[in-house]
């Protein structure tokens, strides 16, 4: 089932125009089309090498997990050389050439490497399984891997994906729209339980129904936003897709961000009250927690299908509430998502509290 995650964005500042831009426009295209253009890039292909000692994965099946389970992604030997290794690395695209190694092991041992080797270890469910297990999966922990066989001057190499299941969320500052340089972005989006959400990321939030007017940074330093329902403030009258700025100067150019997280071992809960923000952060401590973050909201109400029809305050000083149901007296949105009440005065404004533990 689709979710949509439409959200309100309640600065009402103004937009570039299409002449200030440039876009990237991700295109929806019938079946028959796709089918067809997939046709002609195939047959102006080399024909793949056929894998001697691996088996090859399953096309596009990705292993899917939440921070905090674990996975296998699986890679297994179609028959054992003589001699070999089996090494396991991490592709990471934004960083050309370097190599993130996980592990390296023989048929006797194995070694690790690096910031993941310590949570990963070899599956070994059968005498040709070096499937790779990780442990403790982080939001960081997505992405592209390869296992690769190498026997003397021979290697081959399958890839694998993994995919953090999370939900996206813009953020924008306290101080208003478009003030976060790219390292000022990361870190927010870290203080709020989450990491800079990757361009796949977006993406699939997009599919899902995330419509957003403000640009935001992805974690590679491009910059981008995604429509759903195209209009002049916001791009212009272009079919829906993902609006793209391209890379931008991560030291001096300043936009919004686009964060991920995924699901936490703690839980979210309201308290009803007409709180100043510091009285909000008081109820919750006396129930042995603390204000919720923004990523603890967008955890709950994703995966939990939390709704709560009352504006509570957040450790960021922000003030939103969940709807899973939507209805008319709730923000008066059709889709689902979390509403904002962007900063209010944090000594003049009373709303309940959302707390965390």
């Amino acid at each position: 089932m689709m979710r949509h995650l439409h959200l309100h964005n309640f600065t009402g500042a103004e937009r570039e125009t299409p002449f200030m831009m440039n876009f990237a426009v991700v295109l929806l295209l019938t079946s028959s089309c796709f089918a067809w253009s997939s046709a002609i890039y195939i047959s102006n292909r080399e024909a793949p090498k056929k894998l001697k000692y691996l088996l090859e994965p399953l096309a596009h099946a990705d292993v899917v997990a939440r921070r905090g389970e674990n996975a296998t992604l699986p890679c297994i030997l179609r028959t054992k050389p003589s001699h070999y290794k089996v090494k396991w690395t991490k592709l990471e695209p934004e960083h050309v050439g370097q190599e993130n190694i996980i592990m390296i092991s023989n048929a006797h041992a194995f070694k690790p490497y690096g910031h993941l080797g310590p949570r990963a270890s070899l599956q070994k469910a059968h005498t040709m399984d070096v499937s790779l297990q990780l442990h403790g999966l982080e939001l960081e922990d997505g992405g592209t891997y390869r296992c690769e066989l190498v026997n003397g001057i021979e290697d081959e190499s399958v890839v694998i994906t993994l995919r953090i299941e999370g939900v996206v969320f813009p953020y924008q500052s306290k101080s208003g729209r478009y003030r976060f340089t790219y390292h000022e972005a990361k870190e927010a989006c870290a203080q709020q339980d989450g990491t800079l959400a990757s361009y796949s990321q977006l993406y699939r939030a997009w599919t899902e129904g995330l419509d957003w007017c403000n640009a935001g940074w992805l974690h590679d330093g491009t910059v981008h936003y995604p429509i759903i329902h195209p209009r002049p403030a916001c791009g212009g009258e272009l079919l829906p897709g993902i609006r793209s700025y391209g890379p931008k100067d991560k030291d001096q150019d300043q936009f919004d961000a686009f964060c991920f997280t995924s699901q936490t071992s703690g839980s979210v809960s309201y308290i009803p009250g007409s709180f100043s923000f510091e009285q909000a952060r008081q109820a919750c401590q006396r129930q042995s927690g603390d204000l919720a973050l923004v990523g603890h909201l967008y955890t709950a109400w994703r995966f939990l299908n939390y709704d709560q029809c009352d504006g509570g305050w957040l450790r960021d000083g922000s003030v939103r509430f969940p709807i899973s149901n939507p209805r008319e007296h709730c923000g008066g949105i059709p889709e689902a998502g979390v509403r904002s009440f962007g900063f209010p005065n944090e000594m003049m404004h009373l709303y309940g509290a959302y707390c965390y533990r």
